[in-house]
């Protein structure tokens, strides 16, 4: 599980790198300032995200078929998709219900976070 966790992190940061790029050299112009923003919290989160799934996977080579480690990448997963995916989304679209799933993507992350936290207190000395 710790490698399939660290290659997607390595792929995501391929696309949270290309997405950033991608918004400050080409969207700029194309979007207004608020779905701009919108793009950039996006890309914000996606960062911030997939340094924490590198991690989960790091831990998960050393403590292989813990379950909490498992539990905290694949809702990492889960938020990267659905709360940058609906962002991104939103930005590039304006179609607004994307927002109100936004949130889901958010609580994805909060559990995955309480999801590592749990397994760091279970697994380190």
């Amino acid at each position: 599980m710790g490698q399939f966790f660290l290659v997607s992190a390595a792929l995501s940061g391929v696309l949270a790198v290309s997405l950033g790029a991608f918004g400050a050299h080409a969207l700029r112009e194309r979007l207004d300032a608020q779905a701009m923003g919108v793009f950039e919290t996006a890309v914000q989160y996606h960062f911030y995200h997939t340094l924490a799934l590198l991690a989960v996977g790091v831990l998960a080579l050393g403590f292989p078929g813990t379950t909490l480690l498992r539990s905290s990448g694949s809702l990492f997963l889960l938020g990267l998709l659905v709360f940058c995916g609906s962002l991104y989304l939103l930005s590039f679209t304006g179609i607004r219900w994307l927002g109100a799933i936004t949130p889901l993507g958010g609580l994805a992350f909060i559990a995955g976070w309480a999801c590592l936290a749990a397994a760091s207190w279970k697994l380190l000395p």
